[in-house]
């Protein structure tokens, strides 16, 4: 009896080998999962990305010279607002993109409304740098004079950022509702509209290019003589009524602080 359970011990051990996996191989079996994991969180974004929420398509060229932390438009790409373009693609819509010779106008709506519009995510400091013959299109368009609302260029004239640029060309081309869309992903979105809100409804009302670029002369022609104004005045000891006024006021509307910054504008 003895030797025969020996014998069925040992034929038990035979069928219940015993396998302990290291460290190394139980980390290399979670990382071959991950790409499983990865596919199916792409697979989530594809289907929210198919329930495309605008009537016309909006895309982007991605040159990659932004933090990927900071870039409006890889943060529209996430949410399945913006499609990436390949350098060589061709876009039939209207693009805002640097080398643009007309300005946005209203005249553009029936392009953005048939073919959609499209941004160049490029730095202003690396333009030579940027392949442009590399990204077609036939409605190339800049923007009239705005101001930056995004924290990166608080207050600087025209350096927006993507979604900026998106949603003013949006707006000018009669999209208000849709530029809101893209303005209301970021936390600091309305302050775009706050800044530029007038200065956007008049863009909106022109007929033509002329009628837009005379809007953008009289802004600046105005906040220049503003600044002129505010440096003329007397430098004189603020009485204790003038001091509570200043204190109601605060620091003034947000766009007479702006006009600072037109000493080192390029438009």
């Amino acid at each position: 009896m003895s030797g025969r359970r020996r014998k069925d011990k040992s034929k038990l051990l035979e069928r219940r080998p015993r396998y302990v996996l290291g460290k190394e191989q139980r980390y290399n079996d979670m990382r071959d999962r991950e790409p499983v994991e990865s596919d199916k969180e792409n697979d989530e974004t594809a289907t929210t990305a198919d329930e495309w929420p605008l009537p016309f398509p909006v895309a982007m060229w991605d040159l990659e010279h932004c933090d990927s932390r900071k870039c409006t438009g890889r943060k529209l790409v996430r949410h399945g607002l913006t499609k990436l373009l390949r350098l060589g693609a061709r876009f039939p819509g209207l693009c805002l993109t640097p080398l643009g010779d007309k300005c946005v106008t209203p005249m553009d709506r029936e392009i953005v409304e048939t073919y959609g519009c499209a941004v160049v995510d490029c730095s202003w400091s690396r333009i030579d740098d940027t392949p442009f013959n590399k990204m077609r299109t036939a409605h190339p368009r800049i923007l009239p004079f705005l101001v930056a609302a995004n924290p990166t260029n608080f207050g600087k004239p025209c350096e927006l950022s993507c979604v900026e640029a998106i949603a003013a060309a949006l707006i000018i081309t009669g999209f208000p509702g849709e530029a809101a869309v893209y303005l209301d992903k970021f936390r600091w979105g309305h302050s775009f509209l706050k800044l530029n809100g007038e200065l956007l409804e008049k863009y909106a009302r022109c007929a033509n290019t002329e009628e837009v670029i005379a809007v953008q002369d009289k802004f600046l022609k105005d906040a220049w003589q503003e600044r002129i104004d505010r440096l003329a005045l007397p430098d004189f000891p603020q009485s204790d009524t003038e001091s509570e006024e200043e204190e109601d006021k605060g620091d003034g509307t947000a766009m007479s602080e702006i006009a600072k910054e037109l000493a080192n504008a390029r438009i």
